[in-house]
């Protein structure tokens, strides 16, 4: 064993994985290490108040199969029993405001996957506190909240993270999971390819006078997607996507002008309706890091990838990341491997990034589709919508990309132990 392994092994002793950020995705990599007998030190700047906050922010997450079965593995699914929302049904249609919906549409049926429902719907504030919870049982992870990393360094043997307040925290690797445009990941010379839309991102949850029967709708209008999401009860979450001045104008309005601007689009389908929780906007953008490793140091989730949200799959690519670098570094540790060694992360870079790269372009290009008020692309659209709804095999391909059965799955994606 060479120094370095000898030294790597010291690590994985003592700390094992620097983990920046403790969020969904963070807090899940932690917890599944563990189940792999990895240690880890999860560093993030919020304070722990934030993961339990009861107060609902409007903010709720798509949960794949997939992810589903790592939430499971991690204890996680269990204990949200009772809070989260099966998919059953997607309806996709497109159209304009003042006409209503075109007559070309598509029905994704559950039952006629087998499989059960497309996903499930929940509130962040779920997710968070029970990840948070599992966090605070397991022993082999160490959790530092309320600090921010002003230095990351890498050398031959280890990794090594400073606070602004001069604590330092060594391991065999860093894992960057601090969300989009990670300062830290940029400080570390990662780059991204990156641009951004016309477009603006609202998030609202409604309630609604009539049961939305487990459905999701999806309207593809000119300004953008318009998705209508079930929660638990008469309750959806509205991901509105729309240009940046009318954007700013309802997010402005008071809140009757709002749902006013909701019945537009929606119609009279679910009933009345009222605003639960305060609405949020944010700017929607394209990212993708060149390159996810670096010899100790990986990137995951939002600091590596961001894609436009018109398939709700940004959570799920990032459970994606955390099953796919966990395999890797467990396999590699049962091997005697130095798991912070550039040809062990690169394993991980090579499962990850073309899938992430495939499915944000595939989004992207879906966009650029369906946004815009051409004639002629508005026949092409209207023809394809016709043609997947009559085509029994590629209409399931498309249901099983919807529920998030497609490519490369890791093992804990499949229902399987690392």
């Amino acid at each position: 064993m060479s120094e370095i392994q000898r030294k790597a092994q010291e690590q994985m002793r003592t700390e094992g994985v620097l983990i920046l950020g403790g969020g969904l995705t963070g807090g899940s990599l932690a917890l599944v290490l563990a189940s792999g007998g990895i240690p880890s030190v999860v560093i993030d700047a919020a304070p722990r108040a934030r993961h339990f906050e009861e107060e609902f922010d409007g903010r709720a997450s798509a949960v794949a199969a997939g992810s589903k079965r790592l939430l499971e593995v991690l204890g996680v699914w269990e204990a949200m029993a009772g809070e989260v929302q099966p998919i059953d049904d997607i309806l996709v249609t497109e159209g304009r405001v003042s006409e209503g919906s075109f007559a070309h549409f598509l029905h994704f049926d559950h039952r006629e996957t087998g499989r059960g429902p497309f996903g499930w719907l929940t509130e962040n504030r779920h997710l968070r506190r029970e990840i948070r919870r599992r966090l605070e049982e397991e022993p082999l992870i160490t959790l530092v909240d309320e600090t921010r990393i002003q230095d990351l360094t890498a050398s031959p043997a280890e990794a090594e993270a400073l606070s602004a307040d001069g604590r330092s925290w060594r391991g065999a690797l860093a894992v960057i999971c601090e969300g989009r445009g990670s300062s830290t990941a940029e400080a570390a010379g990662f780059r991204h390819a990156r641009w951004r839309y016309d477009q603006t991102g609202l998030v609202a949850t409604i309630r609604h006078e009539k049961p939305h029967e487990g459905v999701a709708h999806e309207y593809f209008l000119p300004s953008g997607p318009f998705a209508v999401l079930p929660l638990t009860g008469n309750r959806s979450s509205l991901v509105w996507t729309e240009k940046p001045e009318p954007a700013r104008a309802v997010m402005a309005a008071g809140e009757e002008a709002f749902l006013r601007e909701v019945r537009r689009r929606m119609g009279g389908m679910l009933g009345g309706l009222e605003l639960e929780g305060p609405r949020w906007s944010y700017p929607l953008s394209f990212s993708l890091a060149y390159d996810y490793v670096k010899p100790r140091l990986a990137l995951l989730g939002d600091s590596a990838h961001a894609v436009h949200p018109i398939a709700g799959q940004g959570l799920n690519l990032g459970f994606r990341d955390v099953a796919a670098l966990a395999e890797v570094l467990t396999e590699a540790l049962r091997r005697g491997e130095d798991i912070g060694a550039l040809d062990v992360l690169e394993r991980y870079q090579r499962r990850r990034r073309f899938d992430n790269a495939a499915m944000g372009l595939g989004m992207d290009a879906m966009n650029r589709l369906f946004s815009n008020d051409s004639a002629i692309l508005r026949a092409v659209r209207g023809f394809g919508i016709s043609a997947v709804e009559k085509l029994a095999p590629l209409k399931r391909r498309f249901m099983a990309q919807a529920a998030g059965e497609m490519g490369d799955l890791p093992r804990l994606l499949r229902g399987e132990p690392l």
